[in-house]
């Protein structure tokens, strides 16, 4: 049996949510694909929905934070 991982509800750092062991599905797949297109995204998400999460990751991703 394994242990459950926690939510990251309300958690907006990435670094928080990889050094902490919240559960995570890795998207750097699209992450790549977005980073690589040469087209402008609006992201638009409902309040509460992950976008801080998903500028922190991106953060990380231009560092080459790759231990995250």
């Amino acid at each position: 049996m394994t242990i459950p991982r926690k939510l990251p509800i309300g958690l907006q750092s990435f670094k928080d949510l990889r050094e902490k062991g919240f559960l995570y599905v890795d998207k750097t797949e699209y992450l790549f694909r977005l980073a690589n297109s040469s087209k402008v995204y609006f992201l638009s998400r409902p309040r509460r929905f992950g976008k801080s999460l998903f500028l922190s990751t991106l953060a990380a991703y231009f560092r080459g934070q790759k231990e995250l």
